[in-house]
């Protein structure tokens, strides 16, 4: 009977097999440590996937209209995404799933490519030394020398003028503001379908957002889709099928195209965006996880930001543009996330998604552009931080971000917001309370401006 009850006792599933490979997992991940467990990290994985996957529709859209192919763009997408997140997973052992930032793709797209007429394997070239740029601060505390040198409000006002810059993008492409000779810009027809079906994905999206649905901005995109579909707009495509050629975008950057005067400050645009973006991500999401130490310190924090700077540096051998930490992360921390068993689900996952292309096909362009719309709002929170009651520090941060949108360039918001801060606070008597960092930069923008306006 003493025997039988000791039998009883023993775990259903504890086999060889599976005690081996969860001692490997606890090896790789410690995740007694981390008071987590594989079905958790697993769940995790899951969550912050199905909440950042709309990217694997949107990149795609908005990289095509440089001339790249979409098929390769889709692919080159799913696999930047897997290899930066089993990068973070098993370098750095952190819950984060990274794949090509929002924001960073319309730079790319619209900026570099569109409007400053470079072509898209130039604009890969500039992400590549972007990348490379950024991979070096990780490994000596230049990083932190810049981080602390601009200061906050420029940094908040980055975040709100790229969000700016995708809401007037958004709000092109669904023709709810269209050119006018006599205003510059002007109402469109709210009537049109393109228009009323953008504005009813974002608000769907909105309400499940608010209502904590997770993956509302990709079950947004999904249900405007289906409309469309019932309404005779979107063609079946079919969901699943191999996957396209990488081949059109497969090593096709060019790194010594981009070692032109010109792309100075586009590199610098890259890798300020990046950088802020990467930073405020992997604090959120170490505040939100418990990564930290007993003096208070970030456990792995180094090791996260080499991992996420690399990312950059490699999506560009595939075709991707910056790829960068998401905010999204924080879904599958809620959910209980706390290793890098959650990146090395999320990878995977990206993986499997390149079989969904002819569902990609599908994705109408205002389920984007309602997509789009989306994440600009919530990219504009950050303006609540900003000091409103020092015009110094109020004045940079409101050209910063009202120049990205108004000039339709990311990089010449960052350089006038530079600019304005250096010189408001020397005319002021503030010039001490900027670092030389700031001044360096201030420099570089005003020479690109006097010698190269376009």
């Amino acid at each position: 009977m003493e025997n039988a009850n000791k039998k009883t006792d023993q775990p259903v599933n504890s086999t060889p097999s599976s005690a081996t490979s969860s001692g490997l997992l606890e090896k790789l991940f410690k995740l007694q440590a981390h008071g987590t467990s594989v079905k958790t990290e697993l769940v995790a994985g899951l969550t912050t996937f199905l909440t950042m996957a709309y990217i694997i529709f949107v990149n795609p859209q908005i990289m095509s209209t440089t001339g790249m192919d979409s098929g390769a763009v889709f692919v080159a997408t799913c696999v930047g995404a897997a290899i930066a997140t089993l990068l973070m997973g098993l370098y750095a052992n952190w819950p984060v799933g990274l794949a090509p930032g929002m924001g960073l793709n319309a730079l790319f797209a619209y900026t570099v490519v569109g409007q400053m007429g470079y072509s898209w394997e130039v604009a890969l070239g500039a992400v590549f030394w972007s990348g490379i740029i950024f991979t070096a601060m990780s490994f000596w505390k230049i990083r932190e020398w810049v981080l602390d040198a601009i200061p906050e409000s420029l940094r908040y006002a980055m975040t709100a003028g790229v969000g700016l810059f995708l809401g007037m993008v958004g709000l092109q492409s669904a023709g709810i503001v269209v050119a006018n000779p006599a205003t510059i810009l002007s109402m469109g027809d709210l009537t049109g379908q393109t228009a009323f079906l953008s504005v009813v994905c974002f608000l769907v999206i909105s309400v499940l957002a608010y209502l904590r649905v997770f993956g509302a901005v990709l079950l947004g995109m999904l249900a405007v889709t289906l409309i469309g579909f019932f309404m005779g707009t979107v063609p079946y495509n079919g969901i699943f099928s191999m996957p396209p050629s990488l081949a059109p975008t497969l090593m096709k950057l060019d790194i010594m195209g981009a070692l032109d005067v010109g792309m100075i400050t586009v590199i610098l645009a890259f890798l300020f965006v990046n950088m802020f973006d990467t930073a405020g991500t992997l604090m959120g999401v170490a505040e939100r996880a418990n990564l930290r130490n007993d003096d208070g310190t970030i456990k792995g924090l180094k090791k996260s930001l080499k991992a996420d700077s690399a990312s950059s540096v490699i999506g560009t051998f595939v075709g991707c543009p910056p790829v960068t930490s998401y905010v999204e992360s924080s879904a599958g921390v809620a959910a209980g996330g706390r290793t890098g068993l959650t990146a090395i689900t999320i990878a995977v996952l990206f993986i499997l998604a390149i079989f969904l292309e002819p569902l990609a096909t599908m994705i109408p362009g205002y389920a984007t552009a309602g997509a789009l719309l989306y994440v600009a709002f919530a990219m504009m929170s950050s303006l609540s931080k900003i000091n409103w009651d020092d015009y110094t520090e109020m004045a940079p941060a409101a050209i910063t971000a009202l120049m990205m949108p108004f000039t339709f360039s990311i990089a010449n918001g960052i350089g006038m917001g530079f600019v304005s801060y250096a010189v408001l606070k020397l005319a002021t008597g503030q010039a001490r309370q900027v670092s030389i960092g700031v001044y360096v930069l201030a420099v570089i923008f005003i020479l690109k401006f006097a010698f190269m306006p376009a």
